[in-house]
């Protein structure tokens, strides 16, 4: 047996990063298995459903390296299908024709109500003649749920689960419109997509019972299921956006790297020892189901946070360069042509190391494409008082007069200098480094000057010592 599975979001809105999730780990459990990761797009809601959703949905999962291994599915292509299954339970007396008015089905249900039972349908017409109907009166398919003895589902997370088939009613599969409801096509997709693992949301558990029903009266092989706990908000609440980012895209708009996105969402709910850091290579290899907690999971950004700060320090320099070009051209003020874009580059090394997520990485930056006179932080503006700006008026007469402008002439000038002043080279650096790049934070002193190059440095001094 081939190991398929399948990802089925409503494009209705964001992606969220439970789905996100639901995303990751069926991808993970495929490949793990050797098996197929697929893409459905249960679209058939068209008043819901949009296209710059669904354009979210593939946006997300290339951003998150989550390739489907076949075209999607859109399961409003699908339609005919699905009414070709329910009428066939209806020729096999699987189902039936139900002709309650809406007006009807709300009196089942308050009747019920008022007896303290669920407020579910009753099946008045699941025994009675077709015949017994007005003439041409509309009528919605509904499927004969079994009325003894009980369900089980042995969830390959959940474990056993059972449920009374007294509970289960005989749920529409087909409205009168003749198109199919939600239970109804997810079985008819997932039997013919030949899914062998259903891996969702456990908000869908009570869902798997009903599509049983559809399951068990088509003799479908039944795949295996398996529901995840749902994330929750630090709180214990819901995650919602008063706790903080809660989709893909407004993750990656606040700095995260998706490698570290999809480490941090893969050990949110599963865990191997204590292994924090996994690369995909690693999540393939190790991912299973068996590591999978039952308790509902805490989204911890502050951990995040760290998990991102470790992949941003091992991603390549020129592909972060790129994120911090594209970042920075979305603000004016700053000059982002070749020679700028090198000065990032150069210097990527260290500012990395000094940042949590491409917005601070991109913020840390911004020094280098920025023109004279500078901004200054608060911090900077106090260390460029009239004392240290004299002393880098010198020091700018020294550099001036240095070539070639290596790193290694830097350094000794800086520390030439700091001992004919009879000054600690940190006297001499923290003036410097504010003066040039307007804060009291940057890589190396001697790697700042070089990447900003002598005729800028000089520039930058001259604004601050001329003043």
């Amino acid at each position: 047996m081939t190991v398929r599975t399948r990802f089925a979001p409503s494009p209705t809105g964001l992606l969220h990063i439970g789905n996100a999730r639901a995303a990751l780990f069926n991808y993970l459990y495929a490949k793990h298995h050797n098996g197929q990761f697929l893409l459905r797009i249960e679209d058939t809601d068209k008043e819901r459903s949009t296209q710059k959703a669904v354009d979210v949905i593939f946006d997300g999962l290339s951003w998150m390296g989550l390739t489907p291994d076949n075209e999607p599915v859109y399961q409003s292509t699908r339609i005919e299908r699905h009414q070709e299954v329910a009428l066939h339970l209806l020729k096999t007396g699987k189902a039936y024709k139900c002709f309650c008015t809406q007006e009807e089905l709300a009196d089942m249900r308050a009747k019920a109500q008022a007896e303290g039972k669920p407020p579910r349908y009753n099946g008045y017409w699941r025994d009675r003649d077709p015949s017994e109907a007005p003439t041409d009166a509309p009528y919605t398919v509904r499927i004969k749920a079994p009325r003894e003895g009980k369900t089980v589902i042995n969830d390959l997370v959940q474990g056993e689960v059972t449920v009374a088939n007294i509970e289960l009613d005989d749920m529409i599969i087909l409205r009168a419109d003749g198109t199919p409801t939600y239970q109804h096509a997810v079985v008819c997709d997932d039997h013919d997509m030949e899914i062998t693992h259903v891996i969702r949301g456990d908000d869908h558990l009570t869902n798997s019972f009903r599509q049983l029903m559809i399951y068990r009266a088509m003799e479908w092989d039944i795949p295996q299921f398996a529901h995840l706990p749902l994330i929750h908000g630090p709180d214990g609440a819901k995650l919602s956006k008063r706790h903080g980012a809660s989709s893909v895209v407004e993750f990656r708009e606040e700095g995260y790297l998706p490698e570290a996105l999809c480490n941090y969402l893969l050990r949110l709910g599963w865990g191997h020892g204590d292994d924090e850091i996994l690369s995909r290579e690693e999540q393939i290899n190790l991912f299973d189901l068996d590591g999978v907690g039952r308790s509902p999971s805490r989204m911890d950004y502050a951990k995040l946070s760290h998990v991102n700060g470790y992949w941003l320090r091992q991603a390549d320099d020129s592909r972060l360069t790129q994120d911090v070009i594209e970042r920075l051209s979305k603000h004016e003020g700053y000059v982002l042509d070749q020679e700028h874009q090198e000065r990032i580059l150069f210097l990527m090394h260290g500012l990395k190391e000094r940042a949590k997520n491409l917005i601070e990485l991109a913020e840390n930056a911004a020094f280098l494409c920025t023109q004279v006179p500078l901004n200054f932080t608060d911090k900077a503006q106090k260390l460029l008082n009239e004392e240290n700006c004299g002393m880098l008026s010198k020091l700018a007469s020294q550099l001036a007069t240095l070539t070639p402008f290596t790193k290694e002439g830097i350094n000794h000038t800086l520390h030439q200098f700091a001992e004919a002043e009879g000054l600690k080279l940190g006297k001499v650096a923290q003036p410097l480094r504010a003066a040039v790049t307007g804060s009291t934070m940057s890589p190396g002193i001697d790697d700042t000057l070089l990447a900003l190059g002598k005729e800028e440095v000089l520039a930058r001094l001259g604004a601050v010592t001329n003043g």
